[in-house]
Order: structure tokens, then sequence, then C-alpha cells
């Protein structure tokens, strides 16, 4: 009987207890405290099923998130990637070596055979491609040797301390890139040597001598005139009268006809216009470089005069380009298929004014100002000779046929 009370009194919600046979009632839990607890227990049975649903997820969201990084962890991603291969200043291993190995530089190679051999077609009608090639290769030689050479003797001055393009920088080896400047120069210099044989012109051999030569006191010990500010007078020397009129006499004299050219006023006057342009991209090249020169006591002429008053200079210069060239083509010197042709260079002349003249105080942009020189002194003379061609085939078809023969 007790045990279906105490049974009893558990459904109906009391607890019987005998302590010293006395009988004591504990209410428990009301019916509708049973059923309210009941809905409680749900509920919160239902908001822990949610939050572990959420967090469920919630790292399913971050499992997804670390296998496909947003747009932010690439971008990061990639520039950590890359941030070995950029410098302090913000400049690649990729753009250095392109500036080191100054591929737009080897113009001054390109142009001075050119307009020599257009010259030499105007006055013979007669054109090697075979002579024309060997003679390329060399000139590119011997501009990479006074290239490479450059870097070196720049480096023992420390003028070129702080410039990362050097090649004796970058590859870590003085005497390594000295041996190869010099194989190289060993090289060119075989190659104009047997140009100049093959076509019997000892004055040609004189002439390519003589650029050469200026090359080696720009540069090399003991003389380095470039820290002179002697630097521009030589390239002037080195890649218009002697190197041009070089190329002419050897362009000339491959022909069977004529073993002696005769230096005339078109071939003298197109080289001074060749020098001109030359020895421009010398000049604007020291622009950044004017600190570094100061420290180490090279004088250019940059040095000496400051950015500012080397604007003008530009300026001058290239106006001075324009006014010679038309003036050449009125005393007749050059045929007036060069002067029109050149003319349509002048977009490209005042763009070098402009350009130094905006920037000639910001080392980072003015960089780029030897290589606005570069593309005018290309354009200048691929129309100088194209110029000639055209005047030279004008001339031909204008002639009797009788007179051809």
């Amino acid at each position: 009987m007790s045990k279906f009370c105490n049974q009893s009194s558990w459904m109906f919600g009391f607890h019987l207890q005998n302590t010293n046979n006395v009988t004591r009632y504990h209410p428990l839990v009301s019916l509708s405290g049973i059923l309210k607890s009941s809905s409680v227990c749900c509920f919160a049975t239902r908001l822990n099923f949610n939050e572990t649903h959420v967090r469920r997820l919630e790292v399913h969201r971050q499992r997804r998130c670390q296998l496909v990084p947003t747009k932010s962890q690439t971008n990061d991603h990639i520039t950590s990637s890359t941030h070995e291969d950029i410098n302090e200043d913000g400049i690649s291993k990729a753009t250095l070596v392109w500036r080191a190995i100054k591929l737009p530089i080897y113009s001054v190679a390109l142009v001075p055979l050119t307009v020599g051999s257009a010259a030499a077609y105007l006055q013979t009608g007669v054109y090697s491609a075979k002579q024309y090639a060997l003679l390329l290769a060399s000139s590119i030689l011997i501009i990479t040797w006074l290239n490479l050479s450059n870097d070196v003797y720049d480096f023992d001055t420390g003028a070129d301390i702080n410039k990362k393009e050097s090649v004796v920088n970058m590859i870590g080896s003085r005497s390594g890139t000295l041996m190869a400047a010099l194989l190289l120069l060993a090289l060119g210099s075989t190659g104009l040597v047997w140009a100049a044989m093959e076509a019997a012109n000892m004055r040609s051999m004189l002439l390519l001598a003589s650029a050469i030569t200026c090359g080696y006191i720009y540069q090399c010990p003991p003389f380095r005139l470039s820290y002179l500010g002697l630097g521009e007078p030589l390239c002037f020397a080195a890649f218009g009268p002697f190197a041009t009129t070089a190329f002419y006499l050897l362009q000339g004299s491959s022909s069977t006809m004529v073993k002696s050219l005769p230096i005339t006023g078109t071939i003298l006057s197109a080289s001074v216009l060749v020098g001109i342009t030359t020895s421009l991209i010398l000049f604007c090249s020291h622009f950044h470089q004017i600190t570094g020169d100061k420290a180490v006591g090279k004088l250019s002429p940059l040095v000496r005069i400051g950015a500012k008053t080397g604007s003008n200079v530009v300026k001058t210069a290239v106006i001075s380009l324009y006014a010679l060239l038309f003036l050449l083509g009125i005393c007749r010197a050059l045929p007036v298929t060069s002067i029109f042709l050149c003319a349509l260079t002048l977009p490209m002349g005042r763009l070098v004014v402009s350009f130094v003249s905006d920037n000639h105080q910001d080392n980072m942009k003015i960089f780029m100002a030897k290589y606005f020189c570069v593309r005018l002194h290309a354009l200048f003379g691929a129309a100088l000779a194209a110029g000639m061609v055209v005047a030279r085939i004008i001339t031909r078809i204008s002639l009797p046929q009788s007179l051809i023969n």
C-alpha cells in the first residue's frame, strides 16, 4: 500500500517520506510546471540544435575560404611571391636586366652604317648586303665592348656604386666583365679589318681606328676623358664623321667599278646630323646621374651646368638639328627627299624637348629621356637614309635608258 502511495504521489507531484514514523509530504512540480518545463526543454533543445547547425555552417564556410582564397588574399600572395623579384627601389629584376642589355642603344651601331650605306648607294647605285651584315655584326660587338668596359671602369671609380643595372653589380664579377669586353673588342675589330681588306680601302680602316680610339679614351684609363666633360664631343666624332664616313667608303668600295669613293658634301652633311643625334643620347643619359657623378668627381656637362640649364641645351640642340637640316637642303648638300622625310620626325623632336623640360628634376622619370632620344636618333637616321635611296631611284627612273647602260 505504501508502495502504491509512493508511486501515486510521484504521479501527482508529491513525494512521501517516512522519518521517525512521521509521513511528510514534499511537493515537487505541478502538472503545469511539468508542461512548462517540458516546453522550455524543447525550446532549449531547438536553440542548441540551431547553434550547433550555425557552428557547423561557420566551420564549413571557413574551410571553403581556406581552400578558395579571396581576391585580397590572392593579391597578397602575388605580392609576397614577387617581392623577392623587386628591389628596394621598386624595380624588378627583369627591368634591371633589360636596362643592363641596353638593346635600344644599339641603334648607334645601326644608324651610322645605314646612313653611310645609303650615301654610297646614292653615289654609286651599288649595295652589298654581305658587306652590310659583316659591318653590322662587327659594330654591335664594338658597342657591347663600350657598354661593358664603361661599367667596369665606372665601378672602379665608384660612379656606379648605386647603379643597379650595372653589369658588374649584377653579376658580381669585375674581372669576368672586363675579359668579356676585351674579347668582344677583339672580335669586332677583326670583323672591321676583314671588311676593310675586302674593300681594299685603307682610308676606311683609318677612320674606324679613329672611332674606336675615341671610344677608348672616352672611358678607359689613364685617359677617362668623360670625367673631364669631353664625352659628347668624342661621341660626335666617333659615330658621326668617323664611323658614318668609313661605312660609306666600305660600301662604295665593294663595287668593282669604284675602288675609291670621293668624300662628298652629302656624306659629310649626313655624318654631322648623325653625330648630333648620337651625342644627344649620351647627354640625356646623364640627367639622373648628376648626384652620383658629382660625388666621384665626374665632371659631365650636366654636373657643370645643372639640370635646368641642361634642359635648355637639349631644346637648343633639337632646334639646331632641324635648322641645320633645312639649311643643308637649301644648299643642296642633301636630297630633297631626305629633307622631307626627316621633317616628318619633328613631332618626335618636340616630344624629346617637352619631356626633358617637364621632368629634368625628377630622377625617376628623367631616366627615360635617353630612350626618347634613341627614338629620335633611329627615326631621323632612317628617314635620312630612306631619302637618299628614294633620290637614287627617282634619278634612275628620270634618266634616259641610254645613259644608264
